[in-house]
């Protein structure tokens, strides 16, 4: 069956824009959406540019986007693409430069990997080789972030990093996470791993949008360690931010009422920022007018008891692990 793929093709030094050409070719059963462009480059067009390796999901070097959606070229089935998209469409990395063709720069990335300090601290490496901390089977769990290979597509999901390329990303968070999980890390260390971690384009930068986990390929789930990192840096007592104050401003609330009062919410997050709580006045008036605020001489909603009694057993949950 001969079918055609349609590729974004872009030569900085020769064009001004990005242009789509169509190649036809004939297609065998089971024949991946890298295996096809391979061919178009040794068979049609020797100018095409692609990066590739392994051609088994392991280096992550063939990620691009296949109809709209981040993936591994060697592991898209053309069949399975034209079954669902009824077209071969095929574009470079979203949100990182165009080198050429379909190969980006990851130098952003690999940059944002590094700043993260991948690696455990001189006080944690001085511990392991002198025998004082050892690894167990089964006594640590890092949420198989280990699995990242590295190719890039959360990043070019990601809708924060689309907004503000000083994000951070996925990948590099969810390595950050594997660090702070470890146990031969100190606790000194770890912390200074979180108050870098909170600082703006950090792990309160992200909209838990998801797509970072729907497109990753080894099911890492970057956003889970996301929230892996939010949750250490709040029991840290890291609680300066905007977005550490949401969360125990929230639970605060829910725990006092027994149920969300949106008007106290602002009132949380601005604290004593009198610039900022003039500037959310207006929005409590209209939450006021649209019946948003709960009355504040209502007796207590029923099973208030119950709610509290979850917070407790929760802190003492805490305590004793």
């Amino acid at each position: 069956m001969r079918l055609t793929f349609t590729i974004q093709r872009f030569n900085p030094e020769a064009d001004t824009h990005p242009h789509d050409e169509d190649y036809r070719l004939e297609v065998s059963r089971g024949m991946t959406v890298l295996e096809g462009l391979i061919r178009i480059k040794n068979e049609q067009d020797g100018t095409l540019s692609l990066r590739y390796s392994c051609r088994s999901a392991i280096c992550g070097s063939c990620a691009m986007e296949i109809n709209g959606a981040e993936k591994l070229a060697c592991r898209a089935s053309v069949r399975k693409e034209l079954e669902r998209h009824g077209q071969i469409m095929v574009t470079p990395l979203r949100n990182l430069p165009v080198i050429k063709d379909l190969v980006v720069d990851m130098s952003s990335f690999w940059g944002k990997v590094h700043d993260v300090t991948p690696w455990l601290s001189t006080t944690s490496q001085a511990a392991a080789a002198s025998g004082q901390m050892m690894l167990l089977p089964g006594s640590y769990q890092f949420h198989n972030v280990d699995a990242c290979i590295m190719c890039g597509a959360c990043v070019a999901a990601c809708t924060s990093h689309e907004v503000s390329k000083g994000f951070l990303g996925p990948a590099a968070l969810a390595k950050a996470d594997r660090f702070v999980s470890d146990p031969r890390e100190p606790a000194s260390a770890k912390r200074l791993r979180l108050l870098e971690l909170e600082k703006e384009n950090g792990i309160w930068d992200c909209t838990r949008c998801n797509f970072c986990v729907q497109v990753c390929p080894k099911d890492v789930k970057p956003m889970e360690a996301i929230i892996r990192l939010r949750r250490a840096a709040i029991e840290a007592g890291l609680i300066s931010t905007g977005g550490a104050r949401h969360v125990t401003g929230f639970a605060e609330i829910v725990e006092h009422e027994g149920r969300l009062n949106e008007a106290l919410m602002p009132l949380k997050i601005v604290r004593f920022n009198l610039k900022r709580m003039l500037s959310v006045l207006p929005l409590g008036i209209r939450m006021l007018l649209k019946g948003k605020v709960p009355n504040p001489f209502a007796h207590p909603i029923s099973g208030i008891g119950q709610v509290r009694a979850i917070f407790a057993a929760a802190r003492r949950r805490a305590r004793s692990s």
